[in-house]
């Protein structure tokens, strides 16, 4: 889930507070996966937020977002011009053509997991499915920079060039923020670079690096329900997120699904 504001102090996580968080981000990973598979013509974004919630309550964990803040919903569902924070509903049902951003988080022993994705249903246009693809790469550049000694200015950059490259623009309204024993912590994580200092990168650090990406112009609009972002020329939008863990040894994503077998 994509931040606005942050009102704390940075905390560096030890060796086992991130291992818990790996396991909390491996059930987002799990449900993310999960929905992936089960993404069909027909299905309606109130059936996929159904499959996330059960998934998440079988691994012994608890949605993250349900009831925060208000948020109605477990998972934030997010179709075509809806940029984050789409509202699960009977009423939405997905179509060929359509793409969807599913942004899901978990609370598991005290601390949080927090990763998106960016799908299509069926054959997609050419340039919208680069506009996935783009957002998704983006996020890979932004994760190289996230080292120890660097800044999180360097993130932004490498993100904000990748996209602007390739046409395509970064929403400014809404970060990316850090992660721990709260679902948003600083420093933000903006997608594009500010002109005031940013904080220095350090070990221990956890990151929830997320690029929205428009077709479009940058700009956004919040819906009357108070939580659905879109577009402001309704064009599509992309959302790519991991929660990376600084380390000694370079950034370690906890929310990539790892394999048991």
């Amino acid at each position: 889930m994509a931040s606005d504001h942050y009102d704390k102090a940075i905390t560096i996580k030890s060796p086992e507070e991130i291992e818990l968080m790996f396991q909390a981000n491996q059930i987002v990973a799990g449900v993310l996966s999960l929905l992936e598979s089960k993404i069909l013509e027909g299905i309606s974004t109130f059936e996929l937020d159904c499959l996330a919630e059960e998934y998440c309550y079988e691994h012994d964990a608890q949605p993250a977002f349900k009831g925060y803040k208000g948020f109605p919903a477990s998972l934030c569902a997010s179709v075509n011009e809806e940029v984050v924070h789409g509202i699960p509903s009977k009423k939405k049902i997905l179509r060929p053509g359509d793409i969807i951003s599913l942004d899901f988080g978990t609370r598991y022993k005290g601390f949080y997991g927090d990763a998106a994705i960016t799908v299509a249903i069926g054959p997609i246009d050419t340039r919208i499915a680069q506009l996935i693809e783009v957002t998704k790469t983006a996020l890979d550049k932004g994760i190289e920079q996230a080292k120890v000694g660097n800044r999180i200015s360097d993130v932004s950059r490498a993100i904000q060039q990748y996209t602007e490259e390739h046409g395509f623009s970064v929403v400014r309204q809404f970060v990316g923020h850090g992660i721990g024993s709260n679902l948003h912590e600083p420093p933000e994580i903006p997608n594009y670079v500010q002109r005031q200092a940013s904080p220095r990168i350090l070990e221990g650090m956890v990151l929830a690096i997320e690029p929205m990406v428009n077709f479009g112009v940058a700009k956004v609009n919040v819906m009357k329900d108070q939580w659905t972002v879109v577009t402001a020329d309704r064009k599509p939008s992309a959302h790519f997120e991991h929660s990376v863990a600084i380390t000694s040894h370079g950034p370690r994503i906890l929310s990539k699904q790892i394999s048991l077998c």
